[in-house]
């Protein structure tokens, strides 16, 4: 199964550069990675990243992930994806920008 992180540039360009990330801060708050599926991806830009410019969508398996990745109620009841380890760049199957268009940001189409 494929789900998504959504980074803000600055995020995104650590992880490229480093190779790796415990996530952004509300992720080291929180004490692991926070993901959506492709059917929560939208509200949790709607409401965490609101009018937020300069984002990016990254795509991982979740085979990848093995273990670490844990299904777990959180908003509105529904089971989110949270990755209690770090986050390799050789984990992530690709990375768009997610541009705001009209307040909203815009997925790219096609996504499962």
């Amino acid at each position: 199964m494929i789900i998504y992180k959504i980074f803000r540039a600055a995020e995104w360009h650590a992880l490229q550069a480093e190779g790796e990330t415990d996530g952004a801060p509300i992720d080291l708050e929180d004490g692991y990675i926070h993901f959506s599926t492709v059917q929560q991806a939208q509200d949790t830009a709607d409401k965490h990243f609101a009018n937020a410019k300069n984002l990016f969508l990254a795509a991982v398996e979740t085979d990848a992930l093995g273990s670490a990745i844990k299904w777990e109620v959180s908003r509105g009841g529904a089971e989110f994806p949270h990755l209690y380890d770090t986050l390799k760049l050789s984990d992530v199957l690709w990375c768009w920008p997610l541009p705001l268009v009209d307040g909203r940001h815009k997925f790219p189409e096609g996504l499962t």
